[in-house]
């Protein structure tokens, strides 16, 4: 006798292929979901050198993205431009349009806006001058980054950098995800 809840096993070889068919659909779409993830919500960026020393450290890996909108004061970014730069920076914003930036080197002091920031992020005062002259004014639409490690970073001081265009930063770093020792908020 059959009751409803009775369904025919399928015989052989096309068990298989239908399991096989499941496991192949469900990689496919996976791969897709992350593919689109990666593409239009999230990146994984790494950090190369000792710029951003204390913070970050060369080889850290980091999950960045253009989500949440405009970049503010003391997020730390990835950015490139292939005219300028040969690998993309992962550095600091100091200030962002309309901001005045000016340093006072004999101090090691930055300031926006005539008043101090206070950094207790960076590994020494900022002495490294570069040929930028300050004050500066950040254009529309651009925003002027630095290093955390002030005196080792090529970053806005340098006018090879200088102010960086808001479409050339790939993303705002929202997670370390190595070293496994440093996970978490860089």
């Amino acid at each position: 006798m059959f009751t409803e809840d009775y369904e025919p096993k399928e015989v052989g070889g096309r068990a298989v292929a239908r399991e096989l068919c499941d496991w192949a659909e469900a990689a496919i779409l996976t791969f897709i979901c992350v593919v689109l993830a990666f593409t239009f919500v999230a990146r994984l960026a790494g950090v190369s050198g000792d710029s951003m020393l204390p913070t970050l450290e060369d080889n850290d890996r980091l999950i960045i993205t253009r989500l949440g909108g405009d970049f503010a004061q003391g997020d730390i970014v990835v950015v490139t431009n292939p005219d300028r730069l040969r690998e993309p920076l992962v550095k600091r914003v100091i200030a962002t349009e309309g901001q005045t930036i000016d340093i006072d080197f004999a101090a090691g002091a930055v300031f926006v806006d005539n008043y101090e920031l206070y950094e207790p992020y960076i590994s020494e005062a900022t002495a490294q001058r570069n040929d930028m002259l300050f004050p500066q004014v950040v254009p529309e639409g651009h925003i002027f980054i630095m290093g955390d490690n002030r005196n080792n970073s090529l970053d806005s001081r340098d006018m090879r950098i200088g102010m960086v265009d808001n479409r050339d930063v790939l993303g705002r770093a929202i997670y370390r995800v190595f070293p496994h020792r440093r996970v978490g908020r860089p």
